[in-house]
């Protein structure tokens, strides 16, 4: 009896984020096409980059940019301190395209985040009602501003938030980063955030926001979060702090992004704002149960239980909680095209961020320095 109330157990974790998921991705919408007889309803796009030792793909980023057919459109990049070529590169391309232009930040004050501080400015220099935050690694399409503006259109809101297509290279990434979308969909209930201003139900993805400038300015925008690292989640609570609507989207077909680029970046970007997610202590015990029940044990368990020959009604119940702790993963890689690599090794993936989670935690409550990160902390 006890090998079967386990298995159910088990079964519960796996379901519930299954469920929810399932739920989910219908409600996870791309924008749609533009529609060139659609009236115009943005008087303007003003793209905002922070830049920090970027020299490496900010070139391709303004390019992608500058084949949109949108207008009018300014593309505004923030020289943060940057010690390599990018503030060369950007001044070179203000020479080609007047829409781009170059800003150097000012020092950057106590108590700041850098990319808060580099978001901030780029907020109060820009000239149009709509202000694109942009990382500078993310690339868009040429049709990416056209239907993000339709989007708005249909769909009025104050800051829209959206997930692009995650590039991954080596196995950490593969195994590390589509967790994202495993953790956006299998535990935030879309349909409820869209019910509600509650900020606990604010989320979003920090590579790609577009905010209607009278909203960001009311709430205070970056300054209202001044110090955090965590924009994906803290921006939009701010906004709705403030009940002001936030959204998201998925942003696959329209941007991409290659956030990390080897184990050490993986590593120290997930831990970089750990504490500000889930690596706290209200949080991390519940994640850690449903994540290693739902998504390790199961899988686990199943060939465990058949290899001491189980009861067959513990051994069913296994097999489904593992089928079920595989499908948020699975339908995930075929939806936004990640690694099936990463499927197959879910398991390890989920203990490997628990692992970061929990060591974020503890080096926190020990008072450790925070992780560096492109030279700061």
């Amino acid at each position: 009896m006890f090998f079967i109330l386990y298995a159910l157990f088990l079964l519960v974790l796996a379901a519930l984020p299954a469920m929810v998921f399932i739920r989910n991705l219908p409600q996870f919408r791309c924008v749609p096409a533009a529609n060139s007889s659609a009236p115009r309803v943005l008087s303007g796009i003003s793209v905002l980059i922070p830049a920090r030792n970027e020299e490496t793909g900010i070139e391709v980023s303004l390019n992608c940019l500058l084949t949109s057919p949108f207008r009018p459109l300014e593309i505004l990049v923030l020289d943060d301190a940057s010690t390599d070529r990018t503030a060369e590169i950007v001044a070179r391309l203000t020479e080609q395209d007047k829409r781009v232009r170059l800003l150097l930040s000012a020092q950057l004050p106590q108590g700041w985040n850098g990319k808060q501080h580099a978001c901030w400015q780029l907020a109060q220099a820009a000239e149009h009602d709509w202000l694109l935050f942009l990382d500078a690694d993310v690339h868009m399409s040429t049709d990416a501003l056209p239907r993000i503006a339709q989007q708005l259109a249909t769909t009025p809101c104050d800051l829209l938030s959206g997930f692009p297509s995650q590039e991954t290279g080596t196995l950490s990434e593969k195994l590390l980063i589509p967790l994202m979308h495993v953790m956006l969909l299998g535990f935030l209930p879309l349909d409820q955030m869209r019910a509600s201003l509650k900020p606990e139900f604010g989320a979003g993805c920090g590579q790609l926001f577009i905010a209607r400038r009278e909203a960001y300015f009311a709430c205070d925008g970056h300054r209202a979060i001044q110090s955090s690292r965590h924009d994906g989640l803290k921006l939009p609570r701010a906004f709705r702090s403030a009940n002001l609507v936030t959204d998201l989207f998925d942003a696959t077909d329209i941007a991409s992004c290659r956030m990390y680029t080897s184990l050490q970046q993986v590593v120290r970007g997930l831990l970089k704002n750990a504490t500000e997610g889930i690596a706290q202590p209200k949080l991390i015990v519940i994640f850690s149960v449903f994540l290693l029940g739902g998504q390790t044990l199961p899988i686990l368990s199943f060939g465990h239980a058949l290899y001491w020959g189980w009861s067959t009604t513990a051994v069913v119940i296994l097999f489904v909680a593992t089928v079920l702790s595989y499908l948020p993963r699975t339908l995930a890689a075929q939806r936004f095209r990640q690694s099936w690599i990463g499927v197959l090794l879910n398991p390890i993936a989920v203990v490997a961020f628990l692992a970061l989670q929990w060591w974020a935690m503890i080096r926190g409550m020990l008072g450790r320095q925070p992780i560096a990160w492109r030279g700061r902390v």
